[in-house]
């Protein structure tokens, strides 16, 4: 068994459990993005064999704050998988999450197969079928958010849970770069963002996405939902609260937060 293989067994068993784990990069501080990803596919197999299925991709660390944060200097990325999506309004458990926390983000449908290297931000423009709104949860099975890019990266990027609006509008209806965004926690605003925020236009995160990706010889699919990265500082979740982040052009999108899994 290979140690990759044990890491991802590490994190698999945290997220049944909850109980999280020391960052791998204590024991091993050599570790980069590359064994991150190693890690990954190996908890990705892991979870496709219980049923689970990819139906997209996420993008982190699109902004230049996190990034700096991380002191890295290009994005990471993540599966959407089946079992975390939720529409609009839906209640997320508390519980089912280690510690979770909440962004805004503006969300593309792919219409059409990208399949990088050499994808331009235009050709990525064109394979855009729909524009949302979007929640994402953030939650981390590496022990109080001490995490090195080796180890979010393995942890599916901390990918938690994704929220998305109803609403699909025709992305030659609006600019992404242009949307602005207000989100509120019980009616209260708690931060703002633009689409500009990620990477400086959104579509350019699904081109990066689509080369980044075609090196190892994936596609992104019709079909495909695309997170794009926040467009504020995530914030932390707790039970009882709302979340709604209201996107221009896009519109609304919400969640509560109830105690108990399952709730």
């Amino acid at each position: 068994m290979s140690l990759a293989h044990e890491r991802a067994r590490a994190l698999y068993e945290a997220r049944r459990t909850g109980e999280p784990i020391a960052p791998f990069t204590d024991e091993d501080p050599s570790l980069g993005m590359a064994e991150g990803y190693e890690i990954q596919q190996e908890l990705v197999s892991m979870l496709e064999a219980d049923g689970d299925r990819v139906v997209g991709h996420k993008v982190g660390l699109t902004s230049a704050p996190m990034q700096r944060l991380l002191g890295v200097d290009s994005p990471d990325h993540g599966p959407v998988l089946s079992s975390v999506l939720y529409p609009d309004g839906a209640t997320v458990a508390l519980g089912d999450f280690v510690a979770p926390k909440v962004e805004a983000e503006v969300v593309f449908t792919l219409g059409e197969r990208l399949q990088g290297p050499g994808v331009s931000v235009e050709q990525a423009r064109a394979a855009v079928a729909d524009v949302r709104a979007g929640l994402e949860i953030v939650d981390s099975r590496i022990a109080d958010w001490r995490i090195k890019l080796a180890d979010t990266v393995a942890d599916l990027a901390s990918m938690g849970a994704v929220v998305l609006s109803e609403r699909r509008v025709d992305p030659a209806e609006v600019d992404p770069r242009l949307v602005g965004m207000v989100l509120d926690r019980d009616g209260e605003v708690v931060d703002t963002g633009a689409g500009a925020a990620a990477l400086g236009d959104p579509v350019a995160v699904v081109a990066w996405l689509a080369n980044t990706l075609g090196e190892n010889g994936v596609c992104l699919e019709p079909g495909h939902v695309i997170m794009t990265g926040a467009l504020h500082a995530a914030v932390p979740l707790a039970a009882g609260q709302v979340f709604t982040a209201e996107f221009d052009r896009l519109g609304p999108v919400s969640v509560k937060v109830g105690p108990e899994p399952g709730a």
